[in-house]
């Protein structure tokens, strides 16, 4: 009985671990609290990529800030409290290295969708959160074993529509 009492609880401890270690995707029933747990922490955006543009679009910056290039080897410090960070660190036109923008950010369920988003606003200096109404959204498409994926929606044509896809490394 104690041995078997033994296997079992090791099934059930083994089973729990695979599960937390496992990628979410953006569309589980996974709670928003997990989301917000896997997504905290320390990552290096490693690159942005265009999905369904058209021959010729391009984009001149991002999230009214820099262009796409500035973006990429930034590191976000998403901490718990919903604080975070965002540090830069390529030279070129446009770029900033060194520079730090302070954002606050979340995790949300679409309503409809029950897609998972990030969310986040800048906050700039002597703002607080709370104010601050203008902020981004981007599809939270999985987040595990430290790689986080995102698609930013964008409109890159009439009617057509495209996704930069954002690739982070922890």
């Amino acid at each position: 009985m104690t041995r078997f009492i033994k296997v079992f609880s090791l099934i059930v401890f083994s089973t729990l671990i695979l599960g937390a270690c496992s990628a979410q995707r953006g569309s589980t029933g996974s709670s928003l609290s997990s989301w917000r747990s896997a997504v905290k922490g320390q990552w290096t955006l490693n690159s942005i990529r265009k999905e369904n543009f058209p021959t010729g679009a391009s984009v001149k910056s991002i999230f009214d800030e820099a262009p796409i290039d500035c973006f990429i080897g930034s590191y976000w410090n998403l901490t718990g409290s919903g604080k975070g960070y965002v540090t830069f660190t390529e030279s070129g036109e446009s770029c900033s290295p060194g520079a730090v923008r302070e954002i606050f950010w979340s995790v949300v369920r679409d309503e409809v969708t029950s897609d998972v988003g990030f969310q986040f606003k800048k906050i700039l200096p002597g703002d607080k959160a709370k104010n601050v109404t203008v902020g981004y959204h981007l599809e939270l498409e999985s987040v595990g074993e430290g790689r986080m994926v995102m698609r930013m929606p964008l409109e890159v044509g009439n009617p057509l529509s495209g996704y930069l896809i954002f690739d982070f490394s922890k």
